[in-house]
C-alpha cells in the first residue's frame, strides 16, 4: 500500500514515514504543498495524510484542487488545528477524517484502515481481512492464513514486502498486476529498487504460499484468484 504524506514538520513527518514504514507501507513525503500538488496525478496512492498550514500552497487549498480534478484518493487531515470551523472546512472541501496532533501511530493506522474501507464498499466495523477463499490476510497484523488441500488453514509468516505485495494483488483479485504496477504499490520515491528485487519477493512469497495462490502469467504479471460464487 502508498501513502502520499504533505508535511512541513520535519519531526512529525520523519516520525509518521518511519512508522508507517515499520507497517510495511510505501511512503512518499512532501514538505511543501504545491510540490505535492500534482502526486496524486502521476501515482495511484491508497491514501493522502495532508498537513493544513503548509508552505508553497496551503492544505485547504491543496484538498480543493485535488476534488476539482476528481482526484477520489482518501483524504486525512493532520493538522493542530483542532477548532470545529478547521475540522468543518475540511470536511467540507473531501476530506474523509481529520486527526489533531499530536496522536499515536495506532491511531493514525486505524484511522487509515477505516477511509480505506469506506472507499472500498466495506464500512463494516472490525472487518480488517482481504480473502480469496484460498488465502486470507489480516492487515492489521500481517497475518497469512492459506488453505491446504483438505481445507485446513495453515499461518504464515510473512516479511513487510512480502505482505504488502500480497495485499496489493488480493485488493484486486482475479487482475493481473504488471512489475510496474506491483513496484508502485510497494516502493516509495526513495526506495532503491534492484533490478530483481521484485521478482526475488515473488519468489519468497509464492515459496510460503504456494504458486497455485500468486499465480504468473507470463510476459503479463501476477495474480490471485477471484473468490469462488
Amino acid at each position: 500500500m502508498r501513502i502520499l504524506l504533505v508535511e512541513d514538520d520535519r519531526m512529525i513527518g520523519q516520525a509518521v514515514q518511519e512508522g508507517l514504514n515499520q507497517q510495511s507501507l510505501a511512503v512518499d513525503w512532501f514538505t511543501d504543498g504545491r510540490e505535492a500538488l500534482y502526486a496524486p496525478q502521476s501515482v495511484s496512492y491508497d491514501c493522502i495524510l495532508l498537513d493544513l498550514g503548509l508552505p508553497g500552497m496551503d492544505g485547504m487549498s491543496l484538498l480543493s484542487a485535488w476534488r476539482r480534478e476528481k482526484i477520489t484518493t482518501p483524504v486525512i487531515i493532520l493538522t493542530a488545528r483542532d477548532g470545529l470551523t478547521d475540522k468543518v472546512g475540511g470536511l467540507d472541501r473531501g476530506a474523509d477524517d481529520y486527526i489533531v496532533k499530536p496522536f499515536a501511530l495506532s491511531e493514525l493506522m486505524a484511522r487509515i484502515r477505516a477511509v480505506l474501507r469506506r472507499a472500498q464498499g466495506n464500512a463494516v466495523t472490525g472487518v480488517n481481512e482481504l480473502s480469496n477463499g484460498e488465502v486470507t490476510l489480516d492487515v492489521v497484523t500481517h497475518e497469512a492464513q492459506v488453505k491446504n488441500p483438505d481445507g485446513s488453514m495453515r499461518r504464515v509468516e510473512l516479511t513487510g514486502r512480502e505482505f504488502a505485495l500480497l495485499q496489493a494483488l488480493l485488493q484486486r483479485p482475479g487482475a493481473v498486476l504488471s512489475r510496474e504496477a506491483l513496484e508502485e504499490r510497494i516502493y516509495s520515491y526513495d526506495d532503491d529498487i534492484e533490478s530483481n528485487a521484485l521478482e526475488y519477493i515473488i519468489h519468497t512469497l509464492r515459496k510460503k504460499v504456494g504458486a497455485q495462490v500468486v499465480k504468473n502469467v507470463r510476459g503479463v504479471g501476477w495474480k490471485v484468484a477471484k473468490a469462488a460464487p
